[in-house]
């Protein structure tokens, strides 16, 4: 898992080793989703990282839906943080 840089994402884990929470693997997630994202701006045609693209994307899908279940105060500002899910 990629470490968080931004100190308001800090806020939502549980320390500040926190790697396996389903908050810091979303967070780890996003940032991952976004990096990709800015590769295919310059290469259009790597498949074979769209396809992990795609992985990365439904596992966080995924951990979202856990979450969401489990604890929906933390799903709440997990999204409202992250800014995804309009």
């Amino acid at each position: 898992m990629s470490k968080v840089n931004d100190p308001s994402l800090n806020k939502l884990l549980k320390h500040d080793k926190d790697t396996g929470s389903s908050e810091a693997q979303i967070i780890s997630m996003t940032g991952r989703i976004n990096q990709l994202n800015e590769h295919f701006k310059n290469h259009k045609h790597d498949q074979a990282s769209r396809r992990g693209l795609l992985k990365i994307v439904g596992k966080r899908r995924r951990l979202l839906k856990y979450l969401k279940s489990n604890d929906s105060d933390k799903y709440e500002q997990v999204i409202k943080s992250l800014d995804i899910r309009g």
